[in-house]
């Protein structure tokens, strides 16, 4: 990279605490003024910066407007399906990728198993919010007003003796997954199918998607699904990273 282009993106980070005058900006890249003077106009003329009235810089309204072009044009289906195929092809499981929409949480993809078994699940459809891992993720990620809210207006129906019971226990699980970083479903909807799901983060931080690795107990058991935990955080991760361009918080907890 060029000595004039590092020195310019440098200028950015500096913008972004808050309006700077010519001589701060001079001091942070340890620069003479009239060099920062012309990276600042240079920046100005593309928009990326501007000059206010009292002579001092800030965040220039087109970086604001680049920023929001990228993130409405991301696709996160488009960004992840290389590795739920690459993640599909190590372990051999279904992986699935899913979003909230609502007080719906649907798969926008999925790459099946090599076994003969199965997993029923279909692109588009609604997951069981109160046991499905991937719900579980997605949900916990929501203000506490709003997680309460949904848990409080949602049905819990018995699937499975092992189904969430209500909406205290429902509460509860969602603070568990919160606190960790991941979330599973150990024959909640189905007694014969354990799952395993991690958050994918956003530019902004947020729980944007949630993947999965399911696997019936013919093929793996719920302690056998749980060694695979940092395969589907590390791809979880990397998928974030595709989409934000920088590499999440996660938690370093080991499964329990």
């Amino acid at each position: 990279m060029s000595q004039s282009v590092e020195r310019a993106l440098r200028i950015l980070p500096v913008l972004a605490k808050g309006p700077a005058g010519l001589g701060e900006v001079a001091e942070e890249l340890a620069v003479h003024k009239s060099t920062a003077l012309r990276l600042l106009r240079t920046l100005h003329e593309h928009g990326l910066v501007y000059r206010q009235a009292d002579g001092r810089y800030r965040l220039g309204a087109r970086l604001f407007a680049l920023a929001a072009e990228a993130v409405e044009n991301l696709d996160v289906r488009d960004v992840a399906h290389p590795h739920l195929v690459e993640l599909n092809r190590a372990t051999g499981h279904t992986v699935h990728l899913a979003l909230h929409q609502d007080d719906d949480v649907v798969y926008i993809d999925k790459v099946d198993s090599r076994y003969p078994v199965r997993m029923y699940s279909r692109i588009g459809r609604p997951v069981p919010l109160t046991v499905a891992a991937v719900a579980k993720v997605l949900v916990a990620d929501l203000p506490e007003a709003e997680r309460r809210s949904l848990a409080e207006r949602i049905d819990y129906p018995r699937h499975t003796p092992r189904s969430t019971p209500d909406a205290a226990a429902f509460l509860r699980e969602l603070a568990v997954v919160r606190d960790r970083g991941w979330a599973t479903d150990f024959g909640g909807h189905e007694e014969s199918l354990n799952c395993l799901a991690a958050p994918v983060y956003g530019p902004d931080g947020r729980v944007v998607a949630a993947l999965s690795v399911s696997a019936p107990t013919v093929v793996v058991d719920a302690d056998g699904l749980l060694e695979l935990l940092p395969q589907v955080r590390h791809t979880a991760d990397a998928i974030s990273r595709d989409c934000s361009g920088a590499a999440p918080q996660t938690k370093d907890e080991d499964p329990a």
